[in-house]
């Protein structure tokens, strides 16, 4: 009889002025590891890794006492605010282990997901997908809102898993794969389905926050949906194209009918500022709105020719076991 898999896990929570959540949180965390070492599903080298993406609280104080209170949490300071997707990058670039999961701090995520993770990985799945079973947890605008991103990205070729943040199990090799993605505009919820590993989905329920305040607002919202759309989807440039083409046939068809008119003696019933000024205002707007799209392409293959580092790492703390 083969002897049983015993792994090594790492946790990556990534922390954005999270001082009143974070105590709670660590405690929760703490005890899901004891619990999963006890029944030998992973190694007592499993570690908590927290990742202070530039707080401007005590976070990272709370991170640093919470480190020197046990061996099992581990943190990783950014040198400034890099934003949520980096500081996941940066946190499973940095951690150990035979499998990573990331969650977020403020643990909406059900941690009892874990133990289904973690069976879903032994049956040799090497991504496992958080996905929420409902969103009653949400109010009305945030529903309506996250409805219309995964309708709009499904219809744009984004591929993406519905109603999955960032919350995920992944192998060694799959973070090895991932580590082989530089890239500036970083939307790790299309690149991680791109690595093309065998993957299994866990659902779950979110809950309310253990305390504080989202730091994920409605811009905040917005503008990680135009990320993922503009970094995996050249759509919207298709369809300027499309409308351009549209609104020169139009204009052409309209022309020779106006042409026509005039030939023939007829009168063309285009009268008033209406017809003249319609037209106008409404083709300015959709050059302008072309336009915004062309340069937040422009501005995107900006940033990554330059080169510019995703995340940097300004010093990590962890307490040495004895023994070691």
């Amino acid at each position: 009889m083969p002897a049983k898999k015993v792994i090594q896990l790492g946790l990556v929570v990534p922390c954005l002025n999270e001082e009143h959540v974070l105590p709670g949180s660590a405690s929760a965390l703490k005890s899901k590891l004891e619990a999963l070492i006890a029944r030998e599903l992973i190694t007592n080298t499993s570690k908590i890794y927290f990742v202070d993406d530039g707080s401007t609280d005590g976070t990272w104080a709370t991170i640093s006492r919470l480190v020197e209170s046990d061996a099992c949490f581990e943190g990783i300071k950014l040198t400034r605010n890099f934003g949520h997707q980096y500081a996941v990058y940066a946190g499973l670039m940095h951690a150990q282990g035979d499998a990573l999961i990331s969650i977020d701090a403020d643990l909406q995520d059900d941690i009892n997901a874990i133990d289904d993770m973690l069976q879903k990985f032994l049956e040799g799945n090497e991504i496992v997908y958080g996905v929420r079973a409902d969103r009653v947890s949400d109010n009305h605008l945030k529903r309506w809102t996250a409805s219309i991103h995964y309708w709009l990205s499904l219809r744009l070729g984004v591929r993406t898993i519905p109603h999955h943040a960032d919350f995920r199990l992944l192998s060694r090799r799959a973070v090895s794969l991932l580590g082989q993605y530089r890239e500036t505009n970083l939307y790790l919820r299309g690149i991680v389905p791109l690595l093309g590993l065998q993957s299994a989905e866990v659902f779950y329920t979110r809950s309310r926050r253990l305390a504080g305040v989202s730091k994920y607002g409605f811009r905040d919202m917005f503008g990680l949906s135009v990320e993922g759309i503009t970094s995996f989807s050249i759509v919207p440039l298709r369809i300027i194209s499309m409308l351009g083409l549209f609104v020169f046939l139009a204009s052409t068809g309209f022309g020779l009918w106006a042409l026509y008119a005039a030939i023939v003696g007829q009168t063309t019933p285009i009268q008033g500022w209406a017809p003249t000024g319609i037209p106008i205002y409404l083709l300015g707007g959709l050059q302008i709105l072309s336009i915004g799209v062309v340069g937040e392409y422009i501005g995107k293959t900006y940033l990554e020719v330059k080169g510019r580092p995703t995340y940097l790492i300004e010093r990590t703390i962890s307490k040495a076991v004895e023994g070691q």
